[in-house]
């Protein structure tokens, strides 16, 4: 009998992946690639060379572009002409930034910037590459949204309104796009080892008290992350739509 795909296979499909060149949309993409998708890579920074090195060492075909998402104009164009040219299958929207103030001291610029880039741009990717995908019949939109999808958090006011708006907007696209063929789900990591929790790790005493309400005792590394990622972007994951799937550790559950 010959062997069957495994249902989590990605094999001959397209994965943009924004947020690409480190952590948990690092990640992502080499876990992607070693389920065998080809990737587009995006990152604000130059710093996708080594990421494309490694996931083409996995065997994938790799693009990438620069591009700051948070620049509104320069997205809107620049995507637009990305998909025409490389018509994704599955698109991880994954950048994000934080900013960390009191919200009585929370200075306007780090609402708006912080909402311009983990909401607004998430929305306009997924809505340019859904358009494509309705059209087409079939797709895979996985969004990282965030423990702060389903707590207030401290101190961080624009992050929790972006991520609780991005566990909304899953179940919104998915409600209209799921009879399409396109699955939108969400990834909601904990605490992960990343540059964005840094100030977290950095302060002993905020450190042991997250890590006493982790059931699994440690942090997250990225990779761990991955593996929902490439569940998601698979037909595994063929009737999973609107869902928000924590990797937390155990973390809600305590």
């Amino acid at each position: 009998m010959a062997p069957t795909s495994s249902p989590f296979a990605l094999d001959g499909r397209l994965a943009m992946v924004t947020g690409a060149g480190s952590g948990i949309g690092r990640a992502i993409a080499l876990g992607l690639a070693g389920a065998g998708a080809d990737l587009l890579l995006m990152s604000e920074r130059d710093n996708l060379a080594p990421v494309a090195k490694e996931a083409a060492e996995l065997g994938a075909a790799v693009t990438t572009a620069q591009l700051d998402l948070a620049d509104r104009a320069a997205r809107r164009e620049a995507v637009e002409e990305l998909l025409d040219a490389h018509p994704v299958d599955v698109l991880v929207n994954n950048a994000g930034i934080i900013r960390r103030a009191p919200a009585a001291e929370f200075s306007d610029a780090d609402w708006y910037e912080v909402i311009e880039l983990n909401l607004h741009a998430a929305f306009e990717l997924s809505r340019a590459a859904g358009r494509r995908m309705v059209a087409r019949g079939s797709g895979k939109i996985v969004n990282v949204a965030s423990m702060l999808s389903f707590q207030g958090g401290l101190l961080v006011p624009s992050y929790t309104a972006s991520k609780h708006a991005i566990a909304g907007l899953t179940r919104a696209l998915a409600n209209e796009w799921a009879a399409h063929g396109v699955n939108v789900n969400a990834i909601a990591p904990g605490y992960v080892a990343t540059a964005t929790t840094a100030a977290l790790r950095d302060d002993p005493a905020r450190s042991a008290e997250i890590l006493a309400r982790i059931p699994a005792g440690r942090w997250a590394e990225p990779a761990d992350v991955a593996g929902a990622a490439v569940f998601l972007a698979s037909p595994a994951a063929d009737y999973v739509h609107g869902h928000v799937l924590a990797v937390d550790g155990g973390w809600l559950a305590r």
